[in-house]
């Protein structure tokens, strides 16, 4: 009975990850998009009326602004996603493999645009698109590899969303649109137990445990779909 933002926060905790934007993928969304045409039970929650109470779009900025214990960012099939505290050591086992940056470039599985990402996000606390565009000294040309790299290094959990910034002008006001921020995930946990529950965990318990709750809650997943949704490809 999902009918306000603290509804939302207590299932996606009880679930442990969702997708993010409405659409379930055939895994799950906590509040998929046929809400607003369909809704199970009498709720005000509706998509994008701006209201921070009943707004899901609204709700992902707010997890991440208000909370310490929920990823947001594009982690499922390129699409946004939950993933909680508790349940994001299982994912980083299964996207990471045991493998550091550095390793994961050396054995030419990451980009060099994305290492380019990675190289200003790992000495920045957190910084908004258009500053690590500046930074990496990325063209306008290079639009299209940007947002493939910062979609990439999302999906194999190394960096993450972590809120969003107004742009400022020479005299320090705020204006136009808001940009995401972005910082590396060892930044964003920094202060938790994930990576040190990653290491006690293997790769075989750490999917088992995905699907198993993955079944729970959407028993009629496909197979091949709850392994692309866990490992990510």
């Amino acid at each position: 009975m999902i009918k306000d933002y603290n509804d939302f926060v207590n299932a996606l905790l009880a679930a442990g990850f969702s997708m993010g934007g409405g659409n379930d993928d055939g895994i799950y969304a906590v509040v998929p998009w046929n809400w607003n045409q369909d809704p199970p039970y009498e709720t005000p929650v509706r998509w994008h009326t701006e209201d921070l109470e009943t707004d899901p779009w609204e709700w992902r900025i707010r997890v991440l602004n208000e909370r310490n214990d929920i990823a947001y960012g594009k982690l499922f099939s390129k699409k946004s996603g939950f993933i909680t505290q508790e349940w994001y050591p299982y994912f980083f086992i299964l996207r990471r493999g045991g493998v550091s940056f550095n390793e994961a470039y050396s054995d030419g599985k990451i980009s060099h645009y994305a290492k380019r990402i990675y190289d200003v996000l790992s000495t920045a606390d957190s910084l908004p698109t258009e500053e690590i565009k500046r930074l990496g000294r990325f063209s306008k040309e290079d639009k299209s590899k940007f947002d493939s790299a910062l979609t990439d290094l999302q999906m194999r959990l190394f960096i993450t969303t972590d809120g969003r910034r107004n742009k400022r002008n020479n005299y320090g006001e705020e204006y136009g649109w808001a940009s995401a921020t972005f910082c590396t995930t060892e930044r964003f946990w920094e202060h938790t137990d994930v990576f040190e529950l990653a290491e006690k965990s293997d790769e075989s318990a750490a999917y088992n445990a995905i699907r198993e709750q993955v079944l729970k809650l959407n028993p009629t997943a496909d197979e091949k779909k709850i392994r692309k949704f866990a490992y990510g490809k």
